[in-house]
């Protein structure tokens, strides 16, 4: 079986405070196909920059549970 590829995602979000960071980080660190992720929380769009092995869907249906807007970035 071969491993998912590793993909590198761009996501809008509303997520713009260090409380917010803080519950997303807590959500991610139990992932292990989460390799890493940052978001820029100056960004009008309140970028989320992802690298996993995850499919678009999962990190917007992970953000979408924990209360948070998210959507691909084109």
């Amino acid at each position: 079986m071969n491993p998912s590829p590793i993909n590198i995602l761009v996501f809008k979000t509303n997520i713009c405070t260090k409380a917010d960071c803080s519950i997303v980080k807590e959500r991610f660190d139990t992932i292990t196909s989460i390799i890493e992720w940052n978001i820029d929380t100056e960004d009008i769009d309140r970028v989320l920059r992802i690298v996993t092995q995850l499919p678009e869907q999962d990190i917007i249906t992970i953000l979408n549970k924990l209360g948070y807007a998210c959507s691909e970035l084109e």
